[in-house]
C-alpha cells in the first residue's frame, strides 16, 4: 500500500497542505475558494486536482482509473476535425440582412416580404487552395459564404468574390482542386497556383480561360474582406406565390468600395502579418466600424435567357451589369465576432441546397453537382449526420422532423410515433401550401453525357474582361501570368497557355511571351467558337474605374519620433477620424515618444514590426533631432521605399526629406504631399481618397 507523501518538515502532509504547496495548483485551489467557477469534467463532476495525473507514489506508474486525465487527453486528441478540402482557411462573423422592400412580385421567400425586416446572418470568408495554416494574401479566389437564418429555414448562399468559375460541370471539380493543391509527390507549393500541375490542367481546359483572367487580376489579392464583392456565381430562380419563376443572379456590393493590393505588397504582407485579413475584419468589428454590403440582384425572364449571347446556365459566364443592371434589395451588416472560432467559424456547415421556399435552382450543371456533394462534405468533416444540432448550423425558426439517433444526437423526436404517416395524431405534418415546392419546369431529352453547344465559347468573355480593365490593371494581369508561368518547369505548358492568350488578346499574349522569353510565338489554340470582338467593355468589371474615391475604412501609418510636432499630429489624427479612417502610430520603439509639447505619445507599433505594406498610405512626421538615427535604420528606408514603389500617397514634414533620398527616390511626385502647416492636412486627406497614384507605377517599374 502506498504511503502518504511527507511535508517539508518530514510529517505526513494532508491533502489541503499538498494543494497549497503545489505552485499553480495551490493558486487555482485558492481562487476556487474566492468564488471562481469550479472546474468540472465534461460530465459536470467537480475536479480536485488538474495539475497531476493519478499514479502510484510520486514517481510510480499512472493508473487506468484516472477518468479525468482520460477525458481530458481524449478530448485533446480529437480537437482537430478534418479541415475542409477547399476553403480551409476561413474567417467568419455574425450580422444581419435588412430588407429594403417587398419582393412578393418575384418570390414568396419570407425574408423578402417586408421592408426593414432583419434576418440573422453568419458570413464566412475564405481562400480556396491553401490549408488552414496558410497566409491570407495568397493569390486565390475568395469564398463569400452567407448563411441567413430565415423564418422558413436556413438559406446558404455559398458564393465567391468572383462571379464565374473554372469549370462548367461539377464532375471536373476534383480535377481542378487536385491540380491547384500542392503536388502529391513533393507536397508543395502551399496556397499557390504557380506550379506545373495547375497550369497543365488549365492549359488543357479552355473553359477556364475566363476565370483565369479574373484570378490573374487584382481581384485575387483583395486588400480586405471589407473591400471585395461577393457573387452567388450561379443562375438561381425566384418563385412567387403563383408558382411563377424569374431567373436571378445575386451580388454583394461592399459599401466601402473595391480595393486590392499589388503583388509585391501581397508577398510582403504575408511575411509581416499572415493574418492580415483576419486581423482587419476583427479590428473593424471590435471598434464598431461594421462592414456592410448591399445585396443587388439581376432579374431576367426566359425570353432574356433565350436571347442573351451566352448560356445563363454556364457558370463560366456572367451577364454584364451594363446589359442587365442589378437592383438593390437589401443590406448585409456584420456586427459581431464569434464567441469561439472553432465552435462557429470552423464548424459552420454551408450547403448550396439549403434554400427556403421561394428560392429555387436552375439547371446549371456545376450548381446541380454542388447540391449533391455538400451533404457528404459535412458528414465527413463534422463526423455525424447531426451536424445541424450544432448551434451555428441550427435553424433559428421552429423545426420538427422524425430524424433520430446517430452520433452526438442532442435531441430526438418525442412521443410514441417516430414515423409518418401514423394514426396516433403525433408528430409534424407536411404542408403543400407552406412547404418548398420546386418550379414545375418541363424537361425533355435523352440521357447522355453531353456538354451543351451553347457552352462552347471559352474566349469571348475572357477578352471582354481584359479590355474592361484600366491600363494598370491590364499590366497586373500580364505580370501575374508571366510570374505564374515562370514557375512552370515544363516549356510546352507555358507555350500552350500563350496559345490560349492569343485567342483572348494578342497584346496580352505578346507581353507574356516576351516576359517568359519564348523563342517562338505558338499558333493560337483551336477554338470551338471564334472569339467575339464586338463585345463592349464593361466598366463594372474594373476595380479602378469605379473606385471608392474616399479614404473611409482605410488605415494611415504615421511615423513619429521624439520631438514630433504635437499640434500637426493631433490635427492629422482628427482629420482621419472625421473621414471614418483609422491610423497607427509607428515609433522607433513601441514604448512611444515624447512629442514637441512634452507629452508622452504611446506607439501602436515599432518600426521594425510595421512595414508600410500594412497601410493604405503613410505620413512621415519625424523631428530633425531624430533624423540621424532614422537614416541609419534599414527598416525606415524600406518603409518609405515600399510605400513609394506601391504607388501610395505619402505625407511628410520637411525634416523627413532626407528619407526619400535614402530610399532611392530621386524626385518627388504629386503623390508626395508636404505637411508644413496644419492647413496642409485637408489637401493630404483629399489625395488619400484616390488610394493610389497609378501614374507612378510605370516610372517605378522603369527605375527598378
Amino acid at each position: 500500500m502506498a504511503k502518504a507523501p511527507k511535508s517539508s518538515n518530514g510529517t505526513t502532509a494532508t491533502i489541503h497542505e499538498q494543494k497549497l504547496t503545489r505552485g499553480a495548483g495551490g493558486e487555482l485551489h485558492q481562487l476556487a475558494q474566492k468564488g471562481q467557477d469550479l472546474l468540472t469534467t465534461a460530465q459536470g463532476g467537480p475536479v480536485s486536482d488538474d495539475q497531476n495525473s493519478l499514479r502510484i507514489g510520486p514517481r510510480g506508474p499512472s493508473l487506468l482509473e484516472d477518468f479525468h486525465f482520460r477525458e481530458k487527453i481524449f478530448h485533446f486528441d480529437h480537437e482537430r476535425i478534418p479541415e475542409r478540402v477547399v476553403h480551409a482557411r476561413g474567417y467568419g462573423a455574425h450580422g444581419f440582412y435588412e430588407n429594403y422592400g417587398s419582393l412578393a412580385k418575384y418570390t414568396r421567400a419570407d425574408l423578402f416580404q417586408r421592408k426593414g425586416e432583419r434576418t440573422p446572418a453568419f458570413v464566412r470568408f475564405s481562400t480556396v487552395a491553401g490549408s488552414k495554416g496558410s497566409a491570407d494574401l495568397a493569390r486565390d479566389v475568395r469564398g463569400f459564404a452567407v448563411k441567413l437564418y430565415t423564418k422558413e429555414g436556413n438559406w446558404d448562399l455559398v458564393g465567391n468574390n468572383i462571379p464565374v468559375f473554372f469549370i462548367q460541370d461539377a464532375i471536373k471539380f476534383p480535377d481542378i482542386i487536385h491540380a491547384v493543391k500542392e503536388e502529391p509527390d513533393c507536397a508543395f507549393p502551399q496556397a499557390q497556383s504557380a506550379h506545373d500541375s495547375f497550369w497543365d490542367f488549365i492549359s488543357l481546359t479552355p473553359e477556364s480561360m475566363h476565370m483565369i483572367m479574373w484570378v490573374m487580376s487584382d481581384r485575387a489579392i483583395p486588400r480586405s474582406f471589407r473591400f471585395m464583392e461577393g457573387f452567388g456565381v450561379h443562375t438561381f430562380r425566384l418563385v412567387n406565390a403563383k408558382g411563377e419563376s424569374t431567373f436571378v443572379k445575386f451580388h454583394w456590393k461592399p459599401k466601402l468600395g473595391l480595393q486590392s493590393v499589388m503583388w509585391n505588397e501581397a508577398v510582403k504582407i504575408n511575411g509581416a502579418d499572415p493574418d492580415f485579413h483576419r486581423r482587419d475584419l476583427w479590428t473593424a468589428i471590435q471598434s464598431g466600424n461594421f462592414p456592410e454590403w448591399e445585396l443587388q440582384i439581376q432579374l431576367f425572364d426566359q425570353e432574356f435567357a433565350d436571347n442573351f449571347e451566352f448560356d445563363v446556365l454556364d457558370p463560366t459566364k456572367l451577364i454584364p451589369e451594363e446589359i442587365l443592371a442589378p437592383v438593390p434589395v437589401g443590406r448585409l451588416v456584420l456586427d459581431r465576432m464569434p464567441d469561439n472560432f472553432f465552435a462557429e467559424t470552423e464548424q459552420v456547415a454551408f450547403m448550396t441546397q439549403n434554400v427556403p421556399p421561394g428560392i429555387d435552382f436552375s439547371n446549371d450543371p456545376l450548381l446541380q453537382g454542388r447540391n449533391f456533394s455538400y451533404l457528404d462534405t459535412q458528414l465527413k468533416r463534422l463526423g455525424s449526420p447531426n451536424f445541424t444540432h450544432l448551434p451555428i448550423n441550427a435553424p433559428k425558426c421552429p423545426f420538427h422532423h422524425f430524424q433520430q439517433d446517430g452520433h452526438m444526437a442532442m435531441r430526438n423526436p418525442v412521443g410514441r410515433a417516430n414515423y409518418q404517416p401514423n394514426s396516433f395524431q403525433e408528430g409534424p405534418r407536411e404542408s403543400p401550401d407552406r412547404g418548398f415546392t420546386p418550379f414545375a419546369d418541363v424537361e425533355t431529352g435523352a440521357k447522355r453525357r453531353l456538354r451543351a453547344e451553347s457552352f462552347a465559347d471559352h474566349y469571348s468573355q475572357a477578352r471582354q474582361f481584359f479590355i474592361s480593365q484600366t491600363p494598370p490593371e491590364q499590366h497586373h494581369i500580364a505580370s501575374a501570368l508571366t510570374f505564374e508561368l515562370s514557375k512552370v518547369k515544363t516549356p510546352v505548358i507555358r507555350e500552350r497557355m500563350v496559345s490560349h492568350l492569343l485567342n483572348i488578346e494578342e497584346g496580352l499574349a505578346d507581353e507574356v511571351a516576351t516576359g517568359l522569353g519564348l523563342k517562338k510565338i505558338p499558333k493560337p489554340a483551336d477554338a470551338a467558337v471564334p472569339t467575339r470582338t464586338d463585345l463592349d467593355p464593361s466598366p463594372a468589371l474594373s476595380i479602378l474605374t469605379k473606385g471608392p474615391d474616399r479614404f473611409e475604412g482605410r488605415k494611415l501609418g504615421i511615423l513619429i519620433t521624439n520631438g514630433t510636432d504635437a499640434a500637426l499630429l493631433k490635427a492629422l489624427q482628427g482629420a482621419l477620424t472625421k473621414q471614418g479612417a483609422t491610423f497607427e502610430l509607428i515609433a522607433p520603439n513601441v514604448g512611444g515618444i515624447r512629442a514637441s509639447d512634452g507629452n508622452l505619445v504611446a506607439a501602436d507599433q515599432m518600426i521594425d514590426g510595421a512595414p508600410s505594406v500594412l497601410y493604405d498610405a503613410i505620413a512621415l512626421l519625424p523631428a530633425h533631432s531624430a533624423m540621424e538615427s532614422l537614416l541609419a535604420e534599414p527598416t525606415v528606408r524600406d518603409f518609405v521605399a515600399d510605400a513609394f514603389a506601391h504607388c501610395k500617397f505619402i505625407g511628410y514634414v520637411a525634416a523627413a526629406e532626407p528619407l526619400f533620398a535614402k530610399a532611392g527616390i530621386a524626385a518627388l511626385d504629386d503623390g508626395c504631399i508636404a505637411l508644413a502647416r496644419n492647413k496642409d492636412i485637408s489637401g493630404f486627406i483629399l489625395h488619400l481618397s484616390k488610394l493610389r497614384l497609378w501614374s507612378r507605377e510605370p516610372i517605378v517599374s522603369m527605375r527598378d
